[in-house]
């Protein structure tokens, strides 16, 4: 019978076998340490891209924020120039408010109503005068408030009634009326249809002629 012994090939085969695993995980590190390079290298680069790309984005966000201020500014000078313009084109149309304003209340003016001061404060007016009877008055109110573009929001302050004497003695009784309105721009007048009224005459007590005070 042949006897073989075999131990010398299998230390040979157990030493081939340790170098080949040894081998193998010294690939795999290789590999996974060139992998973990490339990996590593690859986040810097994106992080250093983003990094210029946010540099860019702030420096363009200051630019913005730069423009939406100049813009800004030029808004508030633009709103302040037709602030100026409006505010000239209305003293321009205020220069003949005193002719509109005695023009108006002679159209408006019922019959028997007598004026005895109209006074002007900005664009509030404050009418005075004597009527026959509260009807007159609420007519005036009325014609005001209704037929008239150039008046708004007339408002009966008083009516309080009184006596006339006239030159001949005779009395008769009346009300002594304050009436106050705001006057409506040029500008912003809209016209009123005509109606038909009886022919109206400005008129005053006697002894003292309307007139229109403007006060500062």
């Amino acid at each position: 019978m042949i006897q073989l012994n075999l131990l010398p090939h299998r230390e040979a085969a157990r030493k081939k076998n340790r170098e080949q695993y040894f081998a193998s995980v010294f690939l795999a590190a290789l590999v996974g340490g060139g992998i973990s390079v490339l990996a590593v290298s690859w986040f810097q680069a994106a992080i250093h891209s983003q990094r210029e790309i946010n540099t860019m984005l702030d420096s363009e966000i200051l630019t913005l924020d730069q423009q939406i201020k100049d813009i800004k500014g030029l808004e508030s000078q633009i709103s302040a120039l037709q602030a100026r313009q409006k505010t000239v084109e209305d003293v321009q149309s205020d220069r003949n408010q005193s002719v509109h304003l005695l023009s108006e209340l002679s159209q408006q003016l019922p019959a028997g109503v007598l004026l005895t001061k109209v006074t002007q404060t900005d664009q509030q007016v404050l009418i005075s005068g004597t009527a026959p009877s509260n009807e007159n008055i609420s007519e005036l109110l009325k014609n005001l408030a209704n037929a008239s573009p150039w008046f708004a929001k007339p408002e009966l302050l008083e009516s309080v009634a009184a006596t006339i004497v006239f030159p001949n003695k005779q009395q008769r009784p009346m009300f002594n009326f304050s009436v106050r309105a705001l006057i409506v721009r040029a500008s912003e007048v809209v016209p009123v249809p005509p109606r038909i009224v009886e022919p109206a005459t400005f008129q005053a007590a006697p002894g003292t002629p309307p007139s229109v005070v403007r006060e500062p």
